[in-house]
């Protein structure tokens, strides 16, 4: 086995304890592929944990520590930073609940100050409940708003990685509607100078980013909505003309093939359910979600928290496997704050 010292360092927040979180953070830790590549330290209830642990009958041993260097790497271990923050007697999985939304919101800030004050290397999020947060009183919708209020960044980027598709989003989480209003000329050549400084960050320095159509066929010029007439395709002519490597508007119903093919080295998806379900449905487990342009990096799972499962050992660990190697393989990328270029 390596070196432990010289292995990434991950923190990883339990998530929504009412959820599958815990489950698959424990089951991920005794995967051998994971401890060859990673170091990795809990954040969370203890006594969820052990419920985690037992329920899913992993057997690794729990160590309560402080700090992240105070861990014990020699095999068999569940290091764990407790924040006792659940009352056991009042607990029920699958349920939404405040207390679970507020104390989710606490292991993730805990992983956040971590990171910036580099006693980590990266964050691998578990899946939180958007009912618990707001019933906790917490006044972010997710964990990317989480992040970029308290890494002091206002946008940051979302990535989907799977497979070699590397898919960007304009928008997330607002409606279908609002995320047709804010495909506008600025924002597009905005992400897209953004996108190409995270990828140069991942070692993508060569290929083409492609966007994504609006309308059906790209509107057709113009015969189905005129989107890509207005803002998209005089947003690419700008970027070529800065030095870009850039094309578009390629209809979404081939742009996501064809740069699995390789033709792109990107996509950008004008909107959240665009990009979700080409990734989700070519590899649902295996679809990983970096967040970019923060001085720190963060990957997550890309499921919920699977009230209807949680606490039943039913819930895979895959994902969570896959979201700590892909922190632990580009950790060493971000260990500055983000910059700018061109592909």
């Amino acid at each position: 086995m390596s070196n432990p010292s010289n292995k990434p360092l991950i923190a990883v927040p339990i998530g929504d304890p009412a959820g599958i979180g815990p489950e698959i953070a424990v089951k991920a830790l005794a995967n051998a592929e994971l401890r060859e590549a990673a170091r990795v330290v809990l954040i969370g209830d203890r006594s969820i944990i052990q419920n985690a642990l037992n329920i899913t009958g992993t057997r690794l041993s729990l160590h309560i520590i402080t700090e992240p260097a105070d861990g014990d790497w020699s095999g068999g271990i569940i290091n764990l930073i407790a924040i006792d923050n659940i009352d056991m007697a009042r607990f029920e999985y699958g349920v939404v609940n405040g207390v679970c939304g507020k104390a989710a919101y606490t292991y993730i800030a805990k992983s956040i100050e971590l990171a910036l004050a580099r006693k980590v290397d990266a964050v691998a999020t578990t899946p939180i409940n958007k009912e618990s947060l707001k019933a906790g009183g917490v006044p972010f919708i997710g964990h990317t708003e989480i992040f970029g209020k308290l890494t002091g960044v206002a946008d940051p980027l979302t990535m989907f990685e799977t497979r070699g598709l590397r898919v960007f989003f304009l928008s997330r989480h607002v409606s279908l509607r609002k995320a047709c209003d804010m495909v506008k000329k600025e924002r597009i050549i905005d992400y897209v100078k953004r996108s190409v400084s995270m990828l140069k960050k991942l070692g993508v320095s060569t290929g083409t980013m492609a966007i994504a159509g609006l309308n059906p066929h790209s509107g057709e010029h113009g015969l189905f909505g005129d989107e890509e007439l207005t803002d998209v395709f005089p947003a690419v002519k700008e970027l070529q003309a800065e030095g870009y490597a850039v094309a578009g508007p390629i209809g979404a119903d081939s742009v996501f093939h064809l740069a699995l093919k390789g033709k792109y080295n990107s996509v950008l998806s004008l909107y959240h359910d665009q990009g979700h379900i080409a990734t989700k449905t070519l590899d649902f487990d295996r679809t990983i979600s970096i967040t970019g342009g923060m001085p720190i990096l963060r990957t997550s799972v890309d499921h919920g928290t699977a009230f209807d499962i949680a606490g039943k050992n039913i819930a895979g660990e895959v994902s969570m496997v896959e979201a700590i190697l892909l922190a632990a393989k580009y950790s060493p990328a971000f260990s500055g704050a983000a910059d700018s270029g061109k592909v």
